[in-house]
Formats: structure tokens, sequence, C-alpha cells
């Protein structure tokens, strides 16, 4: 048994610097000099709860501005190419963005383990905001998608620090609520930012959409820098595998691209697409060998094994993958069988963005009082399956729809926090940041293959070009709605098998005890 597997197999200590402070201390340095050359770490006096909760503010508007961007680009866009009188690039305002942050996801949390959350954290704001200045500076749509991938590679960043510094602060027993809060981060955003951008692009400038993360950037880390200096410290300096991490993005950047340009630019079964999957699978396994080969690989492939971790994965990635793969489908859907208009579709939407986070909430909680925590997830995803099968086979009334569509998602959210908790408890403190960081790359992945295959599958069944560019707007509006409602069963199919592969993800999911504070009703 090498030492990645002494260290993943061990249930991990996340309790604070509490009243045991001085086991706490023995138990970080034992850690620590398992690893190799770090010092044993000096004590820090112990957060109160004032510090927690200003720690915790700052970081949820770090959050916040990764989240928003993601929504408050896109109601812009087409201002933004009448402006540049470029409309045939416009999609890669967008994709730059996912590209460059999906890539770096793991890269910042492994260097958050090895540099600490304070530098790393400073390193993706500083990114953000750079690529937010450059936007709204860009003088063509060549300058603009440039700074959108400088802007996702600060963004890609912020995810995974902000969800290992929450780490470092809460106990994992009281980390779930936290989470459930985080997801209303997300909840805000995703229905905030497309009104923001709207009003931004219409009665002001496009530019605003960028703009606007300055003010934002500068008070979260106003707010956030003071207080990271009494943050205990679990990262520990050691080199840095650069081929390993570049090997990652690599593989990354071209399945993306396949993803992005599949069925959509080139055919699937195009020379194109073929030699581009065909590239992203020999990186992979590069990677992997080098992975196993590297005396301190980038990303230590055992850490990804055991009972916890890989299931953790699977259960989060396959509810992300089934949230985002509907929302960017469902318009069509209630614009063709329900004759609503964009802005009606879009505030459809909601039952499923924001009831999703009543659901992280319901878990989290479940997570501070109980024992058996895992149990509520397989609950949730379960019924957000049942659900799902009833929309697969029956045809529903807009309210009724809506009204499942909420319980789906209250289903669906229970899995976000107890996915995130149950993985970061199973690893070393010292590896929090690394295993964090590539959970979201997964569920960045499986989100971007989801959306791919929902519309692979309605583009099979429907034999037309379901774009929902201006060029194509006649072609969806001509879709017969007998058409439109069989298709899509093959969709809510295809997402109910997702939910019950994470919800038999959960069962086989070894539950490991939580540290912290226990809280009986």
């Amino acid at each position: 048994m090498n030492k990645y597997e002494r260290q993943s197999s061990q249930p991990a200590d996340h309790q604070l610097l509490s009243d045991e402070l001085a086991s706490e201390l023995s138990h970080i340095t034992t850690e620590v000099l398992e690893f190799g050359d770090a010092p044993p770490l000096a004590p820090r006096a112990p957060l109160t709860q004032s510090e927690v909760r200003t720690i915790l503010l700052s970081l949820m508007l770090t959050m916040f501005l990764a989240a928003l961007d993601q929504t408050i680009v896109a109601t812009a866009l087409p201002t933004i190419g009448r402006q540049f009188q470029d409309v045939s690039s416009l999609s890669w305002v967008i994709t730059a963005y996912l590209l460059a942050s999906t890539a770096v996801a793991p890269v910042f949390g492994t260097l958050s383990d090895i540099y600490g959350r304070r530098a790393m954290i400073i390193v993706a704001l500083s990114l953000f905001i750079a690529g937010s200045v450059l936007c709204g500076l860009a003088p063509n749509m060549t300058v603009l998608i440039l700074a959108r991938g400088l802007q996702g590679l600060g963004g890609g960043g912020i995810m995974p620090i902000v969800q290992t510094v929450i780490s470092d602060v809460v106990t994992p027993r009281e980390r779930g609520q936290y989470q459930a809060y985080f997801s209303g981060v997300w909840t805000a955003a995703g229905i905030g930012g497309p009104v923001l951008g709207g009003v931004f692009a219409e009665h002001l400038h496009w530019s605003m959409v960028f703009w606007i993360n300055l003010p934002l950037g500068v008070v979260a880390l106003a707010t956030l820098l003071p207080k990271m200096g009494k943050i205990p410290v679990f990262h520990r300096k050691r080199e840095v595998d650069w081929l390993g991490g570049i090997l990652l993005m690599a593989s990354a950047v071209v399945f993306m691209l396949v993803l992005t340009w599949g069925g959509n630019r080139f055919p699937w079964l195009s020379p194109t697409i073929l030699a581009m999957l065909g590239s992203s699978v020999a990186l992979t396994f590069a990677f992997v060998g080098h992975a196993r080969l590297a005396r301190e690989p980038f990303l230590p492939l055992p850490l990804l094994g055991g009972s916890v971790v890989p299931y953790a994965m699977a259960a989060g990635g396959c509810a992300m993958g089934a949230i985002i793969g509907l929302t960017v489908h469902l318009p069509l859907y209630y614009e063709v069988v329900y004759h609503l208009s964009a802005s009606e579709a879009g505030l459809a939407l909601i039952p499923l963005a924001a009831i999703s986070t009543c659901g992280a909430a319901i878990a989290g909680k479940t997570m501070a009082r109980a024992k058996h925590y895992k149990r509520v997830a397989i609950i949730g995803l379960s019924c957000a399956a049942l659900v799902g099968c009833i929309f697969t086979f029956t045809t529903l009334s807009l309210w009724a729809l809506l009204a499942l569509l909420a319980l789906f998602a209250l289903g669906l959210g229970t899995a976000f926090p107890i996915s995130v908790v149950s993985l970061q408890n199973a690893v070393s403190r010292a590896q929090v940041g690394t295993v964090t960081g590539a959970m979201n790359f997964f569920r960045a992945l499986m989100a971007s293959f989801t959306v791919a295959a929902f519309s692979a599958i309605l583009l099979m069944a429907l034999g037309a070009d379901i774009s929902l560019g201006g060029e194509h707007r006649g072609v969806v509006n001509s879709i017969p709605v007998a058409d439109m409602i069989a298709s899509f069963r093959y969709v809510f199919a295809a997402a109910t098998v997702l939910l019950a592969i994470g919800s038999l993800s959960m069962v086989v999911m070894e539950e490991r005890p939580l540290t912290g504070p226990t809280r009986r009703r």
C-alpha cells in the first residue's frame, strides 16, 4: 500500500481548532510529517463565530462573482454581436470561458494544497478581475474572446478554492448546511443574472456586465483577505507536477471542444471530431501513465479510488448533469409545447433552479443531526428519478409539470451537499483542495457531456436543427407539438437514468462518521 492509499483510507478529521487544541495540533503535525518536509504548524487562535460568519459571507460574494458571470453575459450577446458586427463568433464568448474554467478547476484545487488557500484565491480573483477589465475594454470580438478565456481561468479557480476554505473553517457535520447556502448563491445568480444582463445591454452598455465584477471583486477581497490569516493551515509545499497538470488540462480542453463542436460545427462521425476524440483519449492515457510513474503526481490516482470518493463524484456528477441538461433544453419544450415566450420560458425554469436549493438545505440540516446522513440523498434522488419516469410516460398540463418539476428539483438538490462533504471527509486535510478540484472538474465535464447528449437525442428524434440561434427560430417554431413531446420523452428518460445511477452510487458509497458537534431536535 503506497502513501496515498494510506492517506485516502484514513477518515479525515476536519475538527476546527477549539477546546482540544493540543491534540488537534498533534494530529495535524503527524499528517504533515507523513508528507515529508513541511515543518510543524504554528498554533492559531480558534475562529470566533463572528469571524466564521464574515469569512463565509465573503466566500459567498466571491462565488457569486463566478456564478453571475455564467448567466449575465448570455442576454447581452445579441447586443455585443451587433456592435462588433460578428454574430458567427458569439458562441465563443461563452465557450472560451467554459473551456478555461473547466480545465483549471483541478489545477487550482491542487495548487491550493501546495501554496495555500490565501495565495490561490488572490490569484483566482486577480485573473477574474483582470479578465473582466479586458472584456469591458475589448475593441473587437477577438480580444473579447481572449479576455473571456482569461476570465475563465480565474472563475474556474474560485469554485474549488471556496469549497476548500469552507472545509478549513467548518466541521464536516456542520458543513452541509453551509454548502446549501452556497447553492442559494447559484440560484440567485441564475435568476438575477439574465435580468441584469438584459437591463445593462438595453439601458446602459453591454460592457457593464463585465464592469460590475470590479466593485464586487474588490469588496470580496477586502472582506476575505484580513480573515484568511486566521484560517487553519493544512497545505504542504512540494514540487509541482506541471507535466501532469498540462496533460490533464489538454485532454479536458480537447474533450470539451468535441462536446461543443460535435453535431454543431462538425457531424459527430466526421474525421475532425473522431480525430479530436482520439487525441483526448490519448492525452488521458498519457496523463494516467505519467501519474503512475511520477513521485508526486499532480492528481494522485489512488485519491480517486476507495469506497467514498468515486461514488460521491458519480452521484454529484449525475445530479449536476441532469439539472444543467434540463435547464438548457426545457425552454425549447416550453416554447413549442406550451407556446410560452422566451421570457416566460425563463421564468418557468425557476422551480428547477430555486427548489433544488431547498433540497440542498434539507440535506445539510440532516447532516448536522443524523447519523445516517446519506439516506436523505438516496431518498431524494430516487424520488427525482420517479418523477422523471412520470415525465417520460405522461404528458402533463403546464402547472402540473411545474409542480412535479419542483419535486424533481427538491430531490435532486439533496445530492450536492452530501456528495461534497462525504468526499472531503474521506481524504486527509492536506488533500482536500486536490479532491475538491477534481470533483468540480468531473461535474463540469458531466454537465457538458449531458448537454451534448440531450442535444444529440433531440437531433436524432426530431431530425431537425434545434439550435436556438435567431436564424433557426423558424425551424424551431415549425416543429409539431406531438413530435416535440415524443422526442422529449427520450430526454426525460435519459435524465431519469442519470438520477437512478446517482441514487445507486449513494447506496454503494461508504457512510463514514462526520466529525463535529451533533445537534438534536
